[in-house]
């Protein structure tokens, strides 16, 4: 299994399994973000594909999905290992967000749901 980490195309593709799986079951009424996330987990596992390529192929899927009406970006190009450059084309405003403040106060917080596949 460790060639499917180093294909681009194939991670690609499953990467867009992921995402039609979670599109698909969003609107399911009994569904919470961490039972959808794991389920989505699992329907990788069921096609050979190793949890932690699973986990972050989900993860990088459930970004995409939860972020796609937020017109902010992430500049890439402008940002570096310690700041997160973040912009709103709309009204061309942009901020300067140190990495630990996000860690901080996002990743680190009490409130924060791990979207990871949590075993029953």
């Amino acid at each position: 299994m460790g060639a499917i980490v180093e294909d681009e195309d194939l991670n690609e593709q499953l990467l867009t399994i992921a995402q039609g799986f979670l599109a698909r079951h969003e609107s399911d009424s009994v569904v919470d973000d961490q039972v959808l996330f794991c389920r989505a987990v699992k329907h990788l596992q069921g096609i050979d594909v190793p949890m932690h390529l699973a986990e972050r192929l989900v993860s990088h899927a459930y970004g995409e999905l939860k972020s796609c009406n937020d017109r902010r970006r992430l500049d890439i190009g402008a940002s570096s290992e310690t700041v997160a450059v973040i912009t709103d084309p709309a009204n061309g405003m942009t901020w300067a967000v140190p990495v630990g403040l996000i860690v901080r106060h996002v990743i680190n917080s009490p409130s924060n749901r791990k979207l990871r596949l949590v075993e029953p």
